[in-house]
């Protein structure tokens, strides 16, 4: 799908949850690494005190993201994503000393309808590394969050 399809009839609704996917560029499996794992993740937590809008599941897979992200009032769909982007490729990019496109252009949205569980997008999400039979038991994946699990 084109990057500029992506966009077509996006809206940012406040007080609405998003589930949303980045994928890094050319699928390369970054995040493999654990340092920069953690990195990612740091530039993640700096969206919630940079805006108003909360990730209230969230997955880090090898060479992906999904999150769960409810935003506040004056949070932006596009401008949420456009900084945990930018954020996490300038620290990745520093890490790695090297410069360049991390994540591939645009991201995938679904806004949830009132009818669909919040709890069951949020074990969906985090259930990734599971499908993936990257771990047997979700314990032991270390790069997932959500509040309600």
């Amino acid at each position: 799908m084109p990057y500029s399809d992506l966009r077509k009839g996006r809206y940012s609704e406040p007080g609405r949850e998003y589930l949303v996917t980045a994928v890094v560029q050319g699928r390369v499996a970054l995040f493999g690494d654990f340092s920069l794992a953690r990195a990612c993740i740091r530039a993640l937590a700096g969206t919630e005190r940079e805006t108003d809008a909360c990730w209230l599941a969230w997955v880090l897979m090898p060479d992906h993201f999904h999150g769960l992200v409810r935003l506040g009032d004056s949070a932006d769909l596009s401008e949420l994503m456009r900084l945990f982007k930018g954020s996490s490729a300038l620290a990745l990019n520093r890490a790695l000393g090297r410069n360049g496109r991390l994540w591939q252009p645009g991201f995938h949205d679904h806004a949830l309808r009132r009818e669909e569980s919040r709890i069951a997008v949020a074990r969906y999400i985090v259930a990734n590394p599971l499908r993936a039979s990257l771990v047997t038991r979700l314990a032991d994946y270390p790069h997932w969050d959500s509040i309600w699990l």
